[in-house]
């Protein structure tokens, strides 16, 4: 430790200590530099400054103030504090560095997802935080539809960090339940965070909350503001005049003080990853954030993740779900039209056609009704896969349980994670041994359903095209998942199509989001005592078909998280996903001590619709190898990796190599 000499003018604390924001790995350290006597005041931890660094100006935030420095040499001095506003505060910082540890990412590229880029005209605006009422008290009767429902939200007006996963029931209304949730959490004095998957999420919540919440309390953030707009918001939470931020997935790092409650929706989203380095989810942030605030947290969604099921069976966080009595007088009728033989004698259209006559039938009564009728079709361009001719189940690798696929020039089966061969497949739930290529995309339907019923409205929602609302009159509506609209009254009926485009795909987490996608759906129709019907195409053989069936998402999470435990595969364990070179993940993987017990698996091509990491030339090919661990183990992987990317880095020998813990989509 080396003292700091000063003058009688100089500042108490002269040494700054500084994270510059670099874009090299080996340099994710805290570096010292003078600070003058006339830059003392507005140099605060938290601050953005601008030093020098190797001969060039670099920006970087204040981590600490000091009186001594660890650096032997001569001390640079701080080139400029560009901002005086302390926008890095220390919860924020701490969770930062806690993200980059999970991730094995570097804080530089932690901070630029957390910190906006500052505008400097809505910086100097003068803003006077208003102070909001406090809103009146709720009424729990919607949450005592619930088994401790109305006691979650007795904690939460106590302060206490209660924390549980929600199945929200059809029909109702998730967006009142976390607006009065965050209503408790400010009436205790504290303040709430909604995170959610998109704009109309974030419209929806937010109507909801400013309904129970002063307006001017309440602050929506998104990527899609523009730079002013979104950073005017950003410090207006920064300086206190926010109690609930509601937002997408960057919102989870908002500067939020005295942090009482943190809520998820839909933490299934796949728009819930950060498809930047360090690639967080949202949730993961979210919990974390929650673990290091001492404050509640609430996961909730009409499926349920096997992460989110995890927690539960940890005992981190508690149920919140409905008794089964509840649940069936609220849900919809569930009819599976399967493709076997009896089904065939029933309808003969069962086995060939892409709406069989019974759907047909159920959409018709609906119409007739004068309630609206929604079908859902997939997106288009899940990767093909291969399944059991017999029973259709995803053909998996028999040593690391990865999946299967034929090479384009025939020949046996490669596991897509390890490359080992698989001469003679045979499915491991009925023992057959013919295969069949799942190969299915979304088409359009609405043509072919204007002809089938000629003379009703029918309406397409999808992609740029997505409609919030419909009437409340008869019509066709046919939306991708996730961009289903709202009606009124609900809709009379819902056609569920081309499932094994869903449940086909080569991913590990297919199942689960298929019952995400169709219970999501499902959820907008009317319960069975008003007619409603929801009619999905699949067999009805299926647990995920007999989950949505019995509308049951805590079992089928239950049941894939024991079948991920017991294959090794997350959340039951840690998986690091290495992109790059061949000669760049082997120097990788020989500067890296891996924890006792992991596992290698590799290399295999990289997996199609995954992007090359950036830095690799393309004339070069790109692999993927994996690191597996146990669940105690992720940290130290994490820190490992870490590490060995950096040693690369400072080398410059080899080119990067993108490190991803926990992707949701390994291959």
């Amino acid at each position: 430790m080396v003292s700091v000499e000063s003058e009688p003018s100089d500042p108490a604390e002269p040494v700054a200590r500084v994270l510059p924001m670099l874009s090299v790995p080996h340099l994710d350290r805290e570096f010292d530099y003078l600070v003058t006597a006339e830059q003392s005041e507005d140099a605060q931890p938290g601050a953005r400054v601008r030093v020098r660094f190797h001969g060039r100006l670099v920006d970087a935030f204040i981590w600490e103030r000091r009186a001594d420095t660890d650096h032997a040499g001569k001390l640079g001095r701080l080139e400029r504090v560009i901002s005086s506003e302390p926008v890095l505060t220390a919860e924020v910082r701490r969770l930062v560095e806690a993200v980059a540890a999970r991730y094995a990412g570097s804080r530089a590229d932690v901070l630029r997802l957390a910190i906006p880029p500052r505008h400097a005209r809505v910086e100097r605006e003068a803003v006077t935080p208003a102070q909001a009422p406090v809103p009146a008290p709720v009424d729990p009767a919607g949450w005592q539809r619930y088994q401790a429902g109305e006691p979650f939200l007795a904690a939460l007006g106590q302060g206490r960090a209660a924390r549980a996963v929600w199945q929200v029931l059809p029909g109702d209304s998730w967006t009142d339940r976390f607006a009065e949730a965050a209503v408790c959490a400010i009436r205790a004095g504290r303040t709430a965070l909604a995170i959610v998957p998109d704009q109309r999420d974030i419209d929806a919540l937010c109507s909801a909350a400013t309904a129970r919440i002063d307006e001017s309390a309440v602050v929506a953030l998104s990527a899609g503001l523009g730079p002013a707009t979104r950073y005017r918001r950003w410090l207006s939470v920064l300086r206190g005049g926010a109690r609930l931020v509601v937002g997408t997935r960057s919102a989870v790092f908002a500067p939020l003080a005295e942090l009482g409650l943190v809520m998820v929706f839909d933490d299934g989203d796949d728009s819930l990853a950060e498809p930047r380095a360090p690639y967080p989810h949202a949730r993961e942030v979210a919990m974390l954030r929650a673990h290091l605030a001492g404050c509640a947290a609430l996961i909730g969604g009409y499926a349920r993740t096997a992460e989110a099921h995890a927690l539960v069976r940890a005992g981190w966080a508690h149920d919140l779900v409905a008794p089964r009595t509840v649940l069936r007088a609220a849900a919809p009728r569930v009819v599976a039209l399967d493709d076997t033989g009896y089904a065939e004698e029933r309808d003969a259209a069962a086995r060939t056609a892409r709406l069989p006559s019974v759907a047909l039938q159920s959409a018709r009564s609906a119409l007739a009704a004068g309630a609206p009728v929604l079908v859902q079709v997939p997106r288009r361009g899940y990767v093909p896969s291969l399944a059991c001719g017999r029973c259709r189940a995803v053909a998996r690798c028999r040593h690391c349980t990865g999946p299967l696929s034929l090479p384009e020039r025939g020949g046996a089966a490669v596991c897509r994670w390890c490359g080992r061969v698989d001469p003679a497949l045979r499915c491991a739930r009925c023992g057959s041994d013919t295969v069949r290529a799942v190969v299915v995309g979304a088409r359009r339907t609405a043509e072919e359903l204007g002809r089938a019923f000629p003379g009703t409205a029918v309406v397409t929602s999808a992609g740029d095209t997505i409609v919030d609302r419909t009437g409340g009159g008869p019509a066709l509506v046919i939306a991708t998942p996730g961009a289903e609209p709202r009606a009124p009254q609900g809709y009379g009926a819902a056609l569920l199509l081309d499932s094994w485009a869903l449940l086909g795909r080569q991913d590990l987490r297919a199942a689960e989001d298929t019952l995400r996608r169709w219970m999501t759906a499902a959820a907008l129709v009317r319960d069975r005592d008003a007619g409603g019907v929801v009619t999905v195409v699949a067999e009805s053989s299926i647990p995920t078909v007999q989950a949505l069936v019995r509308w049951d998402p805590v079992g089928h999470a239950e049941a894939e998280l024991a079948t991920r435990t017991d294959v090794g595969l997350p959340p039951a364990v840690h998986i690091a996903a290495l992109d790059g070179d061949p000669d760049s993940v082997a120097a990788l993987l020989e500067q890296v001590r891996l924890p006792e017990g992991a596992d290698v698996l590799g290399p295999v091509p990289l997996p199609p619709g995954v992007r090359r990491p950036t830095g690799v030339p393309d004339e070069l090919p790109v692999i993927r190898m994996l690191a597996r661990v146990g669940r105690d183990h992720g940290l130290s992987l994490a820190a490992a990796l870490r590490h060995g990317v950096g040693v690369l880095s400072a080398r410059g020998s080899h080119h990067p190599v993108r490190v991803q813990i926990d992707p949701l989509h390994i291959g």
